[in-house]
């Protein structure tokens, strides 16, 4: 049976069209993906900050702690692959079949989403670091041999892609507790940019969705299709320069710019942790532009140019309304991404909020592990926002513009900024 009747195989593991691999790349990519895993833990050994950190990183809806983090990984793996005696079934397998045994008999006590809150999970008493890498490994080992025995069909092959686009999605996670934590990654933050022209589009048909062949989380099943407006865009996420200006005509202390539910987190933010600004931000350049904020335990000068980052959707909307801008919908910044490139539109240092709400497209499929999950899309239709792009902590295979992401409104402290477009 043809593994895929109208997309080409993927040429390297670090392309997005990793969603359709077989076998072969699929192996070398989830080596791949267990290996940053386990290098971003030997970050946290090394920084002596796994677990006397675990009273101070803010307890956010969005931050799990790391070694949960890193159980978890290796948990869906082998729940959905190793004990799923129906995993041939891909995305028609049954929400609950019959399982067999961990190889760890705690393993659905810690790390089972269903069976326990994000709050929760800082008070559990997990696993070693030694113990969860062994975890790791040997989860890793039988996933890796399974795999060498499975049919080369896309329903035969889901859930390994789903244990790779997991295990990518969650290393980025675990990047952005060290970032709360204070542990000294090494990463490259985004340059600064020549600012460019906005950009106008003239009005067409479009239509949002993935491909429907290979793997797709959720969120990026179905399609939606509108007539969209000429509109006019950013052709970059706005910067420090521009977010300064609006701190500085006193944004923060204007209610009026500011949503009643975003005043109210602001007021929240300010009895909390006192401060009147960006998450991480220290100082603030009026005349340059330029911002000290932190990064990875590091104050770091963000040039006027760099894309600002560490901004709620809260923020981001009355940067908006102060500008005489607005946020823009899924649509615009999608067909943008999609044919304005050549033009200067440019994404992937930061993920960018759009104004629109997650809902589930027509066509919408619900996937079988998305009931006990608290990361899945269905947990948050009607409540998180769509954030799209990528972040400079996205692995390479899923820096698609066709993806999309989602947080809710309050959530600061991933690597997310935003742009705007003419009202």
């Amino acid at each position: 049976m043809p593994l895929h009747s109208s997309v080409t195989a993927p040429a390297s593991i670090d392309v997005p069209d990793m969603h359709c691999a077989g076998r072969e790349l699929l192996s070398l990519a989830l080596m791949d993906a267990r290996n940053h895993t386990l290098h971003l833990l030997g970050q946290f050994e090394a920084a002596d900050t796994l677990l006397e950190a675990l009273a101070n990183v803010p307890r956010q809806p969005e931050v799990d702690p790391p070694l949960w983090l890193a159980g978890h990984i290796a948990w869906l793996a082998e729940y959905w692959i190793a004990r799923n005696p129906q995993r041939r079934l891909g995305r028609h397998c049954a929400a609950n079949p019959v399982r067999l045994s961990s190889i760890e008999p705690q393993a659905d006590a810690w790390w089972n989403p269903a069976l326990s809150t994000q709050p929760a999970r800082w008070s559990m008493s997990l696993p070693t670091l030694q113990n969860s890498r062994a975890y790791l490994l040997d989860t890793l080992e039988t996933t890796l041999d399974l795999l060498h025995k499975s049919p080369e069909d896309d329903d035969a092959l889901y859930f390994y892609r789903l244990a790779l686009c997991h295990e990518d999605r969650r290393s980025e996670q675990l990047v952005i507790v060290a970032q709360a934590l204070g542990v000294p990654l090494q990463l490259l933050l985004p340059k600064g940019v020549t600012p460019r022209d906005t950009l106008r589009l003239p009005a067409t048909h479009w239509t949002l969705g993935a491909p429907a062949q290979g793997f797709s989380f959720e969120q990026d099943t179905g399609s939606l299709s509108v007539d969209v407006p000429e509109f006019e865009i950013d052709a970059q996420p706005v910067s420090w320069a521009q977010f300064v200006e609006f701190v500085d005509d006193s944004g923060y202390d204007r209610p009026e710019l500011w949503q009643a539910e975003g005043w109210a987190w602001l007021q929240q933010l300010a009895q909390a942790e006192g401060r009147r600004g960006p998450r991480h931000v220290e100082q603030i350049g009026v005349a340059s532009g330029a911002v000290m904020q932190t990064h990875f335990g590091k104050p770091t000068r963000m040039a006027g140019t760099q894309p600002a980052m560490h901004l709620s959707w809260w923020e981001a909307d009355a940067w908006c309304r102060w500008a005489g801008r607005r946020l823009p919908s899924e649509v615009e910044w999608d067909l943008a991404a999609h044919t304005a490139a050549r033009r200067g539109f440019q994404w992937g240092d930061v993920y960018e909020w759009v104004g629109t709400t997650l809902h589930p497209w027509p066509g919408f499929e619900p996937a079988p592990w998305g009931h006990q999950n608290d990361w899945a899309a269905s947990a948050w239709w009607g409540q998180a926002k769509v954030l799209r792009g990528a972040s400079f902590a996205t692995r390479a295979r899923l820096k698609d513009a066709r993806l999309r992401s989602f947080a809710l409104p309050g959530h600061d402290d991933g690597f997310v900024g935003f742009r705007s477009c003419a009202p």
